[in-house]
């Protein structure tokens, strides 16, 4: 049972169905698949990851119209390639699983829905990623607004930007493509930031009709851009991981970037990063520093201190008059697998298991939820490259670990030496990482940074490449074998 019809889910189901279980079923609650994809539909939503890498290695795609193509080509892509693996045919859409536990006697997993429905699984895969659950801010007064409020990930195209005042809060990567792609149609946009972001330039050349009937003629070609994306990826993995002379490059490129698009010099003042680069997600535009200095176009700095019924006050004392508040203020990310109440053997609370931060057995295991094996857990988001490499990595080694399964007849628990070990490890890397010189998305209250793989993405390939059995313990009180 695999929850979750996205990227991650459909790579699983996937590798399942090509390892040969026919038995497999994905619940989606949403009403189509396409996770992330499907949700983000908010103006000039794009993929800041080339097309040629930010695509299944399995089904390369002759018909992207550019290098970064826009969230409805990324869909329909997701969508057509989920329909020609026959993975579609086995989702299950409108089913949201709101608790599973498992059963020690039988053995197995029993899911419920949100209709009371219950389901009983042998292993369940959670692949309902890490930006999947939107986060609002609490600001005094937000409930008095006179007008609407959207958040990026919940776009409402029956609310036009046309004309209006809109106000964004927020300067991450939904805002720096939402922005340019908004001004001039709305009567005025104001942009509150809270820390200035590190760009890079984003070269989103078009892809021509000749370009597209060669790649379909000779799929072969369409692994010479692959391979070039992944060689530019590496250069940046290696300025997020500590290289001095890549992050000097990529410093001294995103300063020219700057320079060379923002001539008022209070204004280049004002979007100048004074946090570490890297240390938020670094944002591929062309257009959000132009825009920036668009006349209808207003960058705000100083704090927010209340919302009113006519706009935004911040602690300077001036009311920004607006009629439509868009918050692109991210996602709850490491608050993995929430709102699901998910129970271990023994009772244990998966919630209780994460109390001081989220982890996994090289992201994809827990100690004490046998069974269970995750896609995109904890420290396997990717600050460089593409996340779906990472995707059919942990597919790979889920259909090890069900083969395993399979042939014993038995569950499959990973040590909780070998699990803590490894959280260890990954802990004491992040510690000297740039992710660290900031508080972002990345990282809990307290500190700890639960999200990123902190090595580069061929080593995370590597250590997944085989179940290592002795990973995991026997699990002697289980009286049903399958």
């Amino acid at each position: 049972m695999i929850i979750g019809a996205g990227f991650g889910g459909i790579a699983a189901a996937d590798a399942l169905l090509k390892a040969g279980y026919r038995d497999v079923v994905v619940l989606e609650k949403a009403s189509r698949i396409g996770g992330v994809w499907r949700d983000n539909a908010y103006p000039g939503c794009a993929c800041d990851i080339p097309a040629p890498l930010y695509s299944y290695s399995f089904a390369l795609n002759p018909e992207w119209s550019r290098r970064f193509p826009p969230h409805g080509e990324i869909l329909e892509y997701l969508r057509r390639t989920a329909d020609r693996l026959g993975v579609s045919e086995k989702v299950r859409l409108g089913v949201e699983v709101t608790e599973a536990c498992w059963d020690e006697k039988d053995g197995c997993w029993r899911l419920r829905t949100n209709t009371g429905e219950e389901i009983e699984a042998d292993v369940l895969v959670p692949a309902v990623g890490q930006l999947s659950r939107p986060v609002v801010p609490s600001l005094p007064g937000a409930e008095t607004f006179a007008g609407p409020t959207l958040h990026t990930a919940q776009w409402d195209s029956s609310r036009p930007v046309e004309g209006k005042r809109v106000a964004v809060v927020g300067t991450g990567a939904s805002a720096i493509q939402l922005v340019p792609a908004i001004a001039g149609s709305a009567e005025s946009v104001t942009v509150f930031q809270r820390s200035a972001p590190w760009t890079l330039p984003k070269p989103n050349r078009r892809y021509g009709a000749g370009r597209r009937a060669a790649y379909r003629m000779m799929p072969r070609l369409m692994r010479l851009p692959r391979a070039g994306t992944w060689a530019m990826t590496v250069v940046t993995g290696k300025a997020v991981t500590g290289n001095r002379a890549a992050g000097l490059l990529l410093r001294g490129i995103s300063t020219a970037q700057r320079r060379w698009q923002v001539r008022d010099r209070a204004l280049r003042a004002r979007v100048t990063p004074a946090e570490p680069m890297g240390c938020k997600r670094v944002l591929f535009t062309s257009d959000w520093l132009p825009t920036l200095a668009r006349e209808d176009v207003r960058l705000v700095t100083e704090k927010i201190v209340e919302v009113t019924a006519d706009g935004i006050r911040t602690a300077d004392g001036e009311l920004h008059g607006c009629d439509l508040i868009v918050y692109a203020t991210g996602f709850a990310a490491t608050e993995f697998l929430a709102p699901m109440r998910i129970t271990g053997r023994g009772g244990s609370l998966l919630q209780d298991e994460w109390r001081d931060g989220a982890y996994a057995y090289l992201g994809v295991a827990v100690p004490g939820f046998p069974n269970l094996f995750l896609m995109y857990g904890p420290n396997t988001n990717t600050g460089n490259t593409s996340v779906i490499y990472f995707h059919e990595s942990q597919a790979r080694y889920l259909a090890q670990a069900v083969r395993r399964i399979a042939e014993t007849g038995r569950p499959l628990e990973v040590r909780r030496e070998r699990a803590l070990a490894y959280d260890d490890e990954m802990q004491r890397r992040l510690a000297g990482s740039v992710w660290t010189g900031c508080q972002s998305w990345y990282r809990t209250a307290t500190g700890r940074v639960v999200t990123n793989w902190p090595g580069m993405a061929s080593e995370y390939r590597r250590r997944t490449a085989r179940l290592d059995v002795a990973d995991y313990a026997p699990i002697t009180n289980e009286s049903v074998p399958y």
